[in-house]
């Protein structure tokens, strides 16, 4: 496996940017940085450590490096798979479904020869996501059940457990008032490029180290949609909770003040009882993918050109 950027291509503006290792990447930062009430280095849940999400980060680079030549339902269905042979619970679902069109649409653009606009990599995305068929949910259903998330309960139309009958797109729309993953399907993620991605971008120019920048974006999307993780497992009302609590962090400074930061570290103890039932995982996954924009729009090296 390789993770480093083309070499063959110069330094510079008009460098390659390897939309593979940009989705990895943004899986191990998100992973790595200390989010509350998440899996990080030194924290983990019952059933999950650190290492698992490292594995899983790995573990997913070989099928998204063929996005470009299968269906996207089958890409998502065969990195889903691919994680569950190296660990025994679900730790990227909602990652794998969000960062397999992000990647497919990043592969699609232009030559690929240098960053890639956020507005071009959305108009893409709309293309891959109008394109889905019935066969894709069909895969997308198989991987569900593959990674078999917890709380996820029954849907009176084109349930995860039956056959389906519609494209992916529109059995998203079905679920959408329910789950954010499945409404950024429908509004060609539209929290990602309009919240997450901004709030992380923001983060970095005020130059925030990575996992401060992760972490406040993080504590954004939170406030920002209750998490529909929080309310399979806890219901609604917890999550709204959950937000207000994040909402407060960020008032006090979050990861730019001391109060913040001991807000912050109120908030994970808290998320942390009960059993995790309290996890924004939603809102975790929302991250990554926000990472992954700004990777792929040349965020990476954003951050040379503006430290002092």
């Amino acid at each position: 496996m390789t993770w480093a950027m083309d070499a063959s291509i110069d330094e510079g503006p008009q460098r390659a940017i390897d939309v593979v290792a940009a989705a990895q990447l943004a899986c191990l930062l998100e992973a790595t940085a200390p989010k509350p009430g998440n899996v990080s280095p030194g924290r983990r849940f019952h059933d999950a450590g650190y290492e698992d999400f490292v594995a899983s980060a790995a573990a997913i680079g070989a099928p998204l490096r063929h996005v470009s030549e299968r269906p996207l339902g089958l890409t998502i269905k065969l990195a889903v798979e691919a994680t569950r042979r190296w660990t025994s619970t679900n730790t990227n679902l909602g990652i794998v479904l969000l960062l397999t069109p992000l990647v497919k649409a990043a592969a699609e653009v232009g030559d690929k020869a240098g960053p890639i606009d956020s507005r071009a990599l959305r108009s893409a995305l709309a293309e891959v996501l109008a394109a889905t068929t019935v066969a894709d949910t069909r895969e997308v259903y198989a991987a569900i059940r593959t990674a078999t998330p917890g709380g996820l309960g029954n849907a009176p139309e084109q349930d995860v457990m039956d056959e389906p009958t519609t494209s992916l797109v529109a059995a998203m729309q079905l679920a959408a008032h329910r789950d954010t993953i499945a409404r950024e399907y429908v509004t060609s993620f539209d929290v990602t490029f309009t919240a997450g991605a901004p709030a992380l971008e923001r983060a970095r120019h005020d130059g925030l180290d990575w996992d401060d920048a992760i972490v406040e974006t993080f504590l954004t999307l939170v406030a920002a949609t209750p998490d529909t993780h929080i309310a399979r497992r806890a219901g609604l009302d917890a999550a709204i909770e959950v937000g207000r609590q994040a909402r407060s962090a960020l008032d006090v400074g979050g990861v730019r003040s001391g109060a913040g930061r001991q807000a912050v570290a109120t908030l994970d103890r808290a998320l942390r009882q009960d059993s995790n039932t309290r996890n924004p995982g939603t809102s975790a996954d929302l991250t990554c993918a926000s990472i992954f924009v700004l990777l792929i729009g040349g965020g990476w090296r954003a951050a040379e050109r503006i430290r002092p």
